[in-house]
């Protein structure tokens, strides 16, 4: 410590064990903090719940894009067994099971396309719900 010419102590850098200083005076005391976690090789830990809650939403997001492929798959197993069946390719079990494997991978084609917006809106209400449950803890 030090005093300067005003009788106000200024505190010394602090060093590492190379000698090199890791106080910077025209620095804010976050990008000090931010300074000597990188020094130190950690990430501040607003980095660290960015990243975490960036990721959370992601997988929010991937599920409910996936909710909405099975709703659509539901769907349109219901609307195919409205329309009559023809003879003309016999109606098998094979085909059946051949339709039901179609029908799911074009469900979760259009999910991924972006469906009918029901991706959306679940993924909206449940981060509204998860930012209020968040509060009251």
């Amino acid at each position: 410590m030090r005093i300067d010419s005003n009788n106000f102590i200024q505190p010394s850098p602090v060093s590492r064990t190379g000698g090199t200083p890791v106080v910077d005076r025209g620095a804010s005391f976050a990008e000090q903090l931010e300074k000597a976690a990188k020094a130190a090789g950690r990430t501040a830990p607003g980095a660290a719940d960015a990243a975490a809650q960036a990721a959370e939403d992601a997988k929010l997001k991937a599920t409910c894009k996936e909710m909405e492929a099975v709703f659509l798959n539901m769907m349109l197993t219901r609307m195919r067994a409205t329309v009559p069946k023809g003879n003309l390719l016999g109606n098998s079990s094979e085909e059946q099971m051949l339709t039901s494997l179609l029908d799911t991978e074009l469900t979760k084609n259009m999910a991924q396309a972006g469906g009918m917006g029901l991706a959306d809106m679940l993924y909206r209400q449940l981060k509204k719900n998860d930012v209020k449950g968040q509060a009251l803890r």
